[in-house]
């Protein structure tokens, strides 16, 4: 992929790994791995979405569940499937542009494809580590 893409979905691309990133800061021990399975599961969500056709369910750990769900409530949103309320329940007008199901589905896998990479550079949490660092 290359610059253009991820500039193009820069807040997308943000919005998934502040989910990803939330959820390792309450979980010091997950992995890369784990985060790799949840978005291969949501990939495979999405394409069938995409397809027309019922999804398989997820075998997913516990840890990858928490993934897989954190990362699908935010998609949700991005295409427009659920609304953002506060923390008192109440919505929020965002002027977000649902995306399509193929927009999310080559977000996940840019950062699918940044996982596998920081992984084989640094370790079984070097993409966690790596990525940690842009997140507030």
């Amino acid at each position: 992929m290359n610059n253009s893409f991820e500039d193009q979905y820069l807040d997308v691309l943000h919005n998934i790994e502040t989910a990803i990133v939330e959820i390792g800061r309450e979980h010091p021990g997950m992995l890369d791995l784990d985060v790799e399975n949840a978005l291969n599961a949501l990939i495979r969500t999405y394409r069938a979405e995409a397809d027309d056709r019922p999804a398989s369910p997820p075998r997913l750990s516990e840890m990858e569940e928490e993934i897989y769900e954190g990362v699908k409530s935010m998609c949700e949103l991005r295409l427009g499937h659920a609304e953002l309320t506060t923390k008192d329940g109440q919505p929020v007008n965002l002027p977000i542009e649902p995306l399509a199901v193929e927009e999310i589905v080559a977000c996940l896998k840019r950062i699918q494809h940044s996982v596998r990479r920081w992984s084989k550079r640094h370790g079984r949490r070097g993409y966690l580590d790596f990525v940690q660092q842009f997140i507030p």
